[in-house]
């Protein structure tokens, strides 16, 4: 199958690109930079040379290699700017999603994430609506979220991944990662709140099951939501951080999300079904 994946240097796309090229696939990567292209060389993919906010640009290439399906994993993960993610799911996925349907693909695979749920009590299912009457600074990541929901649907086949906070290589949790050096200065408070995590490995392989998955939303997500003060302090323990200072309250929608039908309808099983476990491994090898 021929499989166009956009945001393919990033932290689940260095872990899913080796994945789709192992099954057999001619992966084609979207890349912005030399280095970015060597990276994709060096994995068995074929760089192709293309900007998500060059609307006109992406349409060309997209009908040049015509892929079968599109995985979209595109973030702006190098700081905390909800502002630019937010541009990213709206206007990355519009462009993206109309290159998709120019060059007449069928399956698009998009990364969404499973925190913007309407608060409630529980974890969220997937049948729980998004949480479009929160206030800011909230609001701007919800309607980024649905606006790339919204759009993806728009394809003739599409699989939304609603994944959980993610830890491991590359992202902010590894060990050289942003949110590691503030639980190191105990900048990061252990809250009530309940969070749904996920190995980086566990979402890679789901973006490469979703290949046969039907059209939908499904949460990507450990099998333990946890309050921060059960998790924070694992995750410090493991960095060899400070416990972190507790703080009392939680934030809106802080209820964790249920992979209930991604286990039962799907049979997704997740290598780490604990953020007990994969913060033990992914630190212990030194990410």
């Amino acid at each position: 199958m021929n499989v166009f994946v956009a945001g393919a240097t990033g932290a689940i796309g260095r872990f899913l690109l080796p994945l789709l090229v192992k099954e057999g696939h001619t992966v084609y990567a979207m890349v912005r930079s030399e280095a970015g292209k060597e990276a994709v060389l060096a994995q068995g993919g074929v760089p192709v040379e293309a900007d998500a906010f060059d609307r006109e640009g992406l349409i060309a290439q997209l009908r040049r290699v015509r892929p079968e399906v599109v995985i979209h994993q595109l973030t702006a993960l190098s700081g905390y700017n909800l502002e630019e993610n937010a541009r990213i799911r709206k206007q990355g996925t519009r462009n993206l999603v109309d290159a998709a349907r120019e060059a007449g693909v069928r399956k698009m695979i998009a990364q969404s994430i499973s925190w913007m749920y309407e608060p409630g009590e529980g974890p969220a299912g997937e049948d729980v609506p998004l949480d479009l009457e929160a206030p800011e600074p909230r609001k701007t990541t919800v309607d980024g979220v649905a606006a790339l929901e919204r759009a993806a649907a728009e394809m003739p086949e599409s699989v939304i991944l609603r994944y959980g906070l993610l830890y491991g290589p590359g992202t902010w949790y590894a060990r050289d990662g942003a949110v590691a050096g503030k639980v190191r200065s105990g900048e990061v408070k252990a809250t009530e709140g309940v969070s749904s995590l996920l190995h980086v490995e566990d979402a890679a392989l789901a973006a490469v099951a979703a290949l046969g998955w039907p059209s939908g939303a499904v949460n990507i997500v450990d099998d333990e939501p946890a309050p921060g003060t059960l998790w924070l302090p694992a995750y410090a323990s493991a960095l060899g951080a400070p416990e972190p200072e507790f703080q009392p309250g939680q934030g809106r929608g802080e209820r964790g999300a249920s992979n209930a039908k991604a286990r039962r309808e799907y049979g997704w099983e997740p290598v780490y079904p604990s953020w007990r476990e994969g913060f033990k491994a992914s630190l212990a090898q030194g990410n």
